[in-house]
């Protein structure tokens, strides 16, 4: 059984107004790779480090599915969105 992946991303919005259009595009790839939102934005605090608006963390079935979600052309597309409406500090990693 190989070990699930995960994206971590901490998230600072910086245009709220166009920020869903990157929602409503990134369901296309998450769909596609099966993604489970553990959290996604609700209540946080950042104790260390810089603060972000938005925490997130998203499990797949495997490291490679996260990776291969990541590099799809689906989620390629969405990242222009989310690239042009928030900055983000991401990483992909595998489980426990």
């Amino acid at each position: 059984m190989s070990k699930k992946g995960y994206w971590m991303a901490m998230v600072d919005v910086t245009d709220p107004e166009n920020y869903p259009k990157y929602i409503a595009a990134n369901k296309a790839a998450f769909d596609k790779y099966g993604a489970k939102f553990l959290v996604r934005g609700g209540q946080g605090q950042v104790f260390e480090g810089p603060a972000a608006s938005r925490l997130v963390v998203i499990e797949f079935d495997s490291y490679q599915t996260a990776l291969d979600c990541f590099h799809s052309p689906e989620y390629q597309a969405a990242l222009k969105l989310r690239q042009a409406y928030s900055n983000a500090h991401f990483a992909v990693v595998e489980g426990a």
